[in-house]
């Protein structure tokens, strides 16, 4: 017969709780922990893409950031047309995010989970999260622009200077 005292038995019970809510904490429930993790791919040198993660990460998302020479096999195995290009891709949830993209309006996309492939801001406009400059007025209106495996693509959002990144810009339905 095996026997344990009460407060031997206490601190087993405590040791298993903790034990147990850390493995629901670090187990993706229904995928969304899988979900708000941002896989990154950059360039090891781009500067706007390590402040474009820094904006995700105060937005709450975890991100993966991998360094590659080249993104274009990045690119173009998960449908980024060309024309629509910028510095870095990013994958979550299904979606690829290529370029600038703001986390409210990633938030925006996992929470309607529209039928697309994905979101862009092509280029680097200025004033997009990660190109912010010193000199606001140099700040420009961006698109961020939705794109799907058919090639469509339609205006996901506005954002005009003073909008704050990732907050709640001009919906285009």
């Amino acid at each position: 017969m095996i026997s344990i005292s009460r407060a031997g038995l206490g601190a087993g019970v405590i040791a298993l709780s903790i034990g147990l809510s850390l493995a629901l904490w670090l187990t993706p429930a229904s995928g969304l922990a899988d979900e708000a993790t941002l896989s990154v791919y950059k360039t090891p040198t781009c500067g706007c893409c390590t402040k474009w993660i820094e904006h995700l990460e105060a937005a709450g998302f975890r991100v993966e950031a991998k360094d590659l020479q080249s993104l274009a096999l990045i690119k173009a195995s998960n449908g980024v047309p060309r024309r629509l290009a910028s510095c870095h891709t990013a994958l979550i949830g299904g979606y690829v995010i290529e370029g600038h993209v703001p986390a409210g309006d990633i938030a925006r996309l996992l929470e309607e989970r529209p039928d697309v492939s994905g979101l862009a801001v092509p280029g680097m406009p200025l004033g997009s999260p990660g190109m912010e400059h010193p000199d606001p007025r140099r700040h420009e209106t961006y698109e961020v622009l939705a794109f799907g495996a058919d090639g469509r693509v339609s205006v996901f959002a506005r954002h005009a200077p003073g909008d704050q990144p990732g907050g709640h810009p001009a919906h285009a339905h």
